[in-house]
This record gives structure tokens, sequence and C-alpha cells, in this order.
């Protein structure tokens, strides 16, 4: 029996393992890729970035504005309209925060990049994989219609 060379013959299973490419995990190639500085703005957006912080924040304001407002005179450390110097430092926090939540939007971009690309590989990956298998079945099908012509040629 002579097998039909005619039929595009797809990759075989043992050559479609060799093509994998190993699976990447871009969150852990990119906790790798940081520097020492770059941990550091990540964590303090995190936290600074979060409902308990804005708590802790409205907290404090209005403890240090009561006390100075509402504490007998002698012990007012920040007596009205001093309270001033409350604007004046959280004005200079904001400003420094500014950069670090900038830098870490930054790196987020940067990890929602690398995933993206990620992602595309995976479904180039499984494109190929399922023109394989159509491929495959294609093959399957011919073979099929061959078998069933000889088997009514030989009637």
């Amino acid at each position: 029996m002579m097998k039909d060379t005619s039929l595009h013959q797809p990759p075989t299973l043992d050559e479609l393992k060799h093509l994998r490419k190993k699976m990447r995990r871009v969150d852990i190639e990119q906790k790798e890729k940081l520097s020492f500085l770059e941990r550091i703005a990540i964590f303090i957006s995190d936290h600074v970035g979060s409902a308990t912080f804005f708590l802790i924040l409205i907290c404090v304001t209005i403890s240090w504005l009561g006390w100075n407002m509402l504490a007998p005179e002698g012990m007012r450390f920040d007596p009205y309209p001093a309270f001033v110097l409350w604007l004046f430092i959280i004005n200079i926090f904001q400003l420094m925060m500014m950069p670090l939540l900038m830098i870490s939007q930054n790196l987020n971009g940067r990890h929602s990049d690398a995933r993206a690309e990620a992602d595309f590989d995976i479904n180039t990956k499984a494109e190929f994989e399922i023109e394989v298998v159509l491929q495959h079945l294609e093959n399957q099908n011919a073979m099929i219609l061959q078998i069933l012509e000889r088997l009514e040629n030989k009637r």
C-alpha cells in the first residue's frame, strides 16, 4: 500500500512539543527587575493610596484643628490662625506624593505591557496549535475519503 504524498503533513505532536515556548510568569519577572527605590515607591503608593490612610489623615487633621481651636489656650501648640503651618505641611506632603504616585503608575503600566505581551504570546501559540489540529483533522478527513473510495472501488 503506497502512501499518498500529495497531502501536506501537519507537524507531529513531538514537533509541536519541541516548538513550545516555556510559559512566562510576567508578574514574577517584573518584580525581580524592580530596583530598591522602585520597590519603595510601590510600597508607599500602595499604602498611601488606601482608604485607611485617607481616614488616618482626616482624623489627624480634625484632631489637629480641633485641639488647636478648642483646647485651653495654654495647651494649644498651634493656636488659631497658626494652623496654616498644618496646611503648609499637607501641601508639601502632596507635592512629595505626586512623583511617587506617578512612578507607581509608570511601573504598573510597564507591568501591564509585559502581561499584554505574554497574553499575545499565549494567543499566538494557541492559534498555531489550533491550526495544527485543523490540519490534522483535514488530513484525517482526506485519508478517510481515500479509504472510502478504495472500499467502493473494490466492490
